[in-house]
Formats: structure tokens, sequence, C-alpha cells
């Protein structure tokens, strides 16, 4: 059940534009507007975490995760973490 509210104003031709494309989808704007919204933060959220190596280090990356895992505790805590976009999340 929905009991938070999220209130924004818009101008006319935004709502328009939001209004045809939940449309297209069979969705009513609240729908559509949460929806791309949860998206768009997952994916900045994900931005957080992203990284790129060159060939030798994710060579030396992937050799690491093939190695067998030591004890970590804080990498325990760390991975009991849930998403916040998790719906199971309390």
């Amino acid at each position: 059940m929905r009991d938070a509210a999220i209130n924004l104003r818009a101008r006319p031709e935004q709502r328009d534009l939001i209004d045809q494309a939940a449309s297209l989808l069979g969705k009513n704007r609240s729908d559509f507007m949460l929806e791309a919204a949860c998206e768009r933060a997952q994916a900045v959220l994900l931005d957080q975490v992203f990284f790129a190596l060159d060939a030798e280090k994710f060579q030396q990356f992937t050799a690491l995760l093939d190695e067998a895992p030591s004890s970590n505790e804080g990498l325990e805590r760390l991975m009991a973490v849930k998403a916040p976009w998790d719906s199971n999340n309390p």
C-alpha cells in the first residue's frame, strides 16, 4: 500500500508528454512516474559502485576473485546490507 506522498509541479507540456508515454504503456501518470523515478534512482546508485580496469588490472582482479575466500567480517556486514530499492527491505 502506498502511503507516502510525493508532490511536484510541472509545465503543462511536461505533464502531457508524461501522460502520453504512460498511456502507451497502459499505465497511469503516477505509476509511470514512480517507475521511471525508481529506475533512474537505481541507475544513479549503481553508478556509484561501477569501476573500470585496464586489461592487466582486470586479470589481477579476476585472479583475486578465483582465490579461495578468507574470513572478512567487514565484507560479511556489507553483503548483508539490502539494496535501497529492495521491496523486502524493512
